[in-house]
């Protein structure tokens, strides 16, 4: 059993990071690295905080954890040192726990009994143990290709490789299906590969584990544009089932704002796919932010990808801008009570590396100079406000003052509308919702019979372990499709939504 005063007697400890002034250098992960013996002892202490509590809301598929990760599990596992047997039960509900160790922001951690109160100490490090296990899988070869016994000798098509699309082929394949991802882009990975900045993960990870899926049998096919340079004639001639893992990249635009037309004001995808690619050694990024002043609009996750990206390249100054008030640094038990997500604010490690971030604040106008480029934003103070009688969110001016602050390179990190045009929906005959996602029924079977959707194109954008359970889940919607009967675990249902206070 775990130890029930592990908390009392261990801290909460976050994983060493390199020093700042060596990682906006380059573009490796900030953490640093650690010898082996050392990063294992740490986190077995962290390990032995977990209580292994009677009810665990840490793996609750609302509260916590979709994937249903057998937390307790693994953490008292890594308590007493059998990383094998670990590593078993993390692969048993994650198909790519690296991605989660080092992307997810942990909705387990804040749905931990720990995180209850600030007295007992923080939640448990449960993405540091995670990521731990899957180091330990990879560096002792607990994480082997899982071929199938035996193929089904049906064929099924996955559109996109992101996280869902992988997690979707993976379990297929490892059914017995024959399995063929295709991806528009030049390379594998979605998101993962262009979206996600090298400093967070280092696409290394990504490969080795696309190598497991190779060596299962998944087919891939890259740089192919399913419904152009492979009909949807041909796909529905080649292919059983159709599982569409497309994303959600229909990035949101600010139109309305005058001077937007400006040149230097980008999307956010804009400047990262570039940069990315520019990490791959497809040379120098179209949107560089070197010796320039960088004003970062949005405060998410993206928000902040844009801002580390931006400090490497050697920006001058880099400010992010947020309408909402600065959040407060604990929970706020009557905004976001416990186990829900809290309302808190969240430093990631790019805002300890430089810049600036403002709040309560909103663009007025963007200002050119006689070329038509961008050369300083107009700011005034707003406040965001619920209209009584529609429940619409919309942003007011606070007072009539107004502050101007250079900006040479201006990316909207605003959020995603949805799924972009493409003409494969369109030769499948799907329309999109009011959300501008793929709807789908209770089989996650869409309006085309035999043709599923799964991840940010079902749910819009939304988090990698979301794609990865909804990944696994349509997985078992697909098997059960072809063969009447499946095995294979479903996490979520589609219509499953986060705990959240109304």
């Amino acid at each position: 059993m775990a130890d029930p005063k592990g908390f009392l007697r261990y801290d909460r400890a976050e994983p060493p990071k390199r020093p700042r002034h060596d990682r906006v250098r380059d573009w490796r992960e900030v953490y640093a690295d650690v010898e082996p013996e050392e990063r294992d002892d740490a986190v077995r202490t962290q390990a032995a905080r977990c209580m292994d509590c009677g009810v665990p809301f840490c793996h609750s598929g609302t509260a916590g954890c979709p994937l249903g990760n057998l937390i307790p599990e693994w953490n008292d596992l890594v308590r007493r040192g059998d990383w094998e047997r670990a590593a078993e039960r993390l692969h048993a509900t994650n198909n790519f726990p690296e991605f989660t160790g080092k992307l997810c922001p942990a909705p387990c951690e804040s749905a931990c009994v720990l995180a209850i109160s600030p007295s007992s100490g923080g939640a448990v490090s449960i993405k540091r143990v995670e990521e731990t296990i899957a180091d330990h899988a990879w560096e002792s070869g607990y994480a082997p290709p899982q071929q199938a016994a035996v193929a089904t000798g049906r064929t099924v098509a996955v559109v996109g490789s992101g996280p869902a699309g992988l997690a979707a082929a993976q379990q297929l394949t490892r059914a017995g299906h024959d399995v063929t991802v295709f991806e528009r882009d030049d390379r594998l990975g979605g998101l993962l590969r262009y979206g996600i900045p090298e400093f967070k993960m280092e696409k290394r990870v990504l490969d080795r584990r696309l190598g497991q899926l190779r060596r299962e049998g998944t087919s891939f096919v890259t740089g192919c544009e399913v419904g152009v340079d492979v009909t949807v004639e041909e796909l529905r001639e080649r292919f059983d089932a159709v599982v569409l893992a497309v994303g959600a990249l229909r990035g949101r635009d600010d139109s309305g704002t005058p001077g937007r037309d400006l040149d230097g004001v980008h999307l956010a995808m804009e400047h990262l796919v570039p940069a990315n690619r520019s990490c791959e050694g497809d040379g120098p990024p179209e949107v560089d932010a070197h010796g320039k002043h960088v004003v970062v609009i949005g405060g998410g996750d993206t928000g902040a990808d844009c801002y580390g990206t931006a400090t490497r390249q050697g920006a001058l100054s880099v400010t992010q801008l947020d309408r909402y008030p600065q959040p407060p640094e604990r929970r706020d038990d009557e905004r976001s009570p416990w186990p829900t997500w809290p309302y808190v604010l969240r430093t990631y490690p790019a805002h300890e590396e430089a810049g600036q971030r403002r709040f309560a604040v909103a663009v007025r106008r963007f200002v050119g100079d006689d070329e038509g480029h961008v050369r300083e934003i107009e700011l005034h103070p707003v406040e965001v406000r619920r209209d009584p009688e529609t429940g619409r969110r919309e942003v007011a001016a606070t007072g009539e003052e107004t502050e101007r602050i250079p900006a040479d390179l201006v990316l909207l990190a605003i959020g995603f509308e949805g799924v972009e045009p493409m003409p494969l929906l369109d030769g499948l005959g799907i329309t999109l919702s009011g959300r501008g996602t793929v709807s789908c029924g209770q089989d996650w079977q869409t309006q085309a019979p035999g043709v599923f959707v799964c991840g940010d194109a079902h749910r819009g954008a939304s988090l990698v372990v979301w794609a990865i359970a909804e990944g696994r889940s349509v997985a078992r919607a697909v098997d059960e499709h072809l063969m009447g009967t499946s095995d294979l675990p479903a996490p979520v249902h589609p219509t499953a939504l986060p705990l959240a206070a109304v």
